[in-house]
């Protein structure tokens, strides 16, 4: 059946959120989320109409299932910008958009760079780079925007030297990537955006495979000098690891910070609690569960039928599994819609589900705890600058946040 003929009368996906809680989920999706079903259709922006599940067990079963396709170009794919579908038939095959082993192939080329023992070698460096942040903070302009001075250098800072990326290069790669998960760009702004910033990356290959270093594109050079790997495979991996290392880590200190200062009881726990490594970790995974960053992803292509709480997905058919929601689902989260530092959230969706799990989450994890343990035990006095109503939050992308926080203290 098309979906011209299903459309009528179905919920428009996403819906907008409540002005006078821009951290929740929109209301219209959490009624959805109640119904009692636990996948529904949806109308999307180009008249599709994929299934979306709304649960927390629905959106681990079928992230799981090895039916449902992260191939952008397999039939019924439900893709979040119209740039998006204008490339989805020539996109370059990557570790975001292919499945079974090729994608085990892929994935296995970078998880040795992003392991949990890995990561928290980096706690030192990430630490000194924290405090050094803020110590030019506090000597600089007060009110200052958050963002520009802690958000996005810290994780701009860790993923460069991750990379081997140029951090003098950071105000070319943080522009194209708010253009790459910008919702409304035209399918022109869309490939231009991804030419530049593989071009970006393919130099800096180029440039390690004669003079190597101790960073993941040295090591990806590495494997195309060996033949292992092509260059047009090498430039879109880096792109990948550039565009999401830095910008849902930075979008996520932002919106973090704004929501423990909207809400001053937590804020006090986490500050006494700030020198217990285990209560600062389980806060973070709170904090996660609660705003979920990627929104609007973890999309898949239904390539075989699937049967789910009553209801047959058939092959051809689009899912979107929507985070936010199992997230906020209270059969996996008692009370959900309150803030709670002591819960335990490590099983949250904020990282995705099944095989496509972020790979750089242990990266993001110790960047988000080392920030969050010592922000607000630096500086107990911060405050926002500016009313929550007048602050511009990230609709319009697919990475939620906020685009300017000012903090004064």
């Amino acid at each position: 059946m098309a979906d011209s003929e299903v459309s009528e009368g179905l919920p428009k996906y996403p819906s907008p959120r409540a002005a006078r809680c821009p951290f929740a989920p929109p209301p219209e999706l959490l009624e959805l989320r109640d119904t009692g079903k636990s996948v529904v259709r949806v109308e999307t922006w180009d008249g599709t109409t994929p299934w979306l599940a709304t649960t927390h067990a629905a959106e681990r079963e079928l992230l799981s299932d090895p039916r449902l396709s992260a191939n952008i170009g397999a039939p019924g794919y439900p893709h979040t910008t119209e740039a998006m579908k204008e490339h989805s038939a020539h996109m370059q095959p990557s570790i975001n958009n292919t499945d079974g082993a090729e994608h085990s192939r892929w994935r296995r080329m970078l998880t040795s760079s992003f392991t949990r023992p890995r990561m928290q070698k980096l706690r030192p460096a990430i630490q000194e780079i924290t405090d050094d942040l803020i110590d030019k903070m506090l000597a600089g302009p007060n009110p200052v925007d958050l963002n520009e001075a802690l958000s996005l250098p810290l994780p701009s800072l860790m993923i460069c030297e991750l990379l081997g990326v140029p951090y003098e290069d950071h105000a070319f790669f943080q522009e194209h990537a708010g253009a790459t998960n910008a919702r409304f760009k035209t399918a022109e702004q869309g490939a231009e955006t991804t030419r530049v910033l593989r071009e970006y990356i393919a130099g800096l290959i180029e440039a390690k495979i004669d003079q190597p270093g101790e960073d993941v594109l040295s090591d990806l050079g590495e494997r195309v000098k060996a033949g292992d790997l092509l260059m047009e495979e090498a430039a879109p991996l880096g792109h990948i690891l550039l565009v999401a290392g830095h910008d849902t880590s930075a979008n996520m200190i932002t919106l973090g910070t704004a929501l423990l200062l909207e809400n001053p009881a937590q804020l006090a726990l986490l500050r006494e609690n700030s020198g217990d490594p285990k209560a600062v970790a389980n806060a973070v995974e709170e904090l996660l569960r609660y705003l979920t960053i990627p929104h609007l992803l973890a999309r898949r292509a239904v390539v075989a039928d699937i049967e789910i709480d009553g209801e047959t997905i058939r092959a051809g058919e689009g899912v979107i599994a929507s985070l936010p929601a199992g997230n906020w689902d209270p059969a996996a989260f008692p009370e959900p819609e309150k803030v709670d530092l002591t819960r335990k959230a490590s099983h949250h969706l904020a990282f995705g589900w099944g095989p496509h799990q972020c790979v750089g989450q242990q990266l993001a994890r110790v960047e988000l705890q080392v920030v969050f343990g010592t922000l607000f035990r630096r500086i107990p006095t911060l405050r926002l600058a500016t009313d929550l109503a007048e602050l511009r939050f990230k609709e319009d992308s697919q990475a939620y946040g906020i685009y300017e926080l000012p903090v004064a203290w």
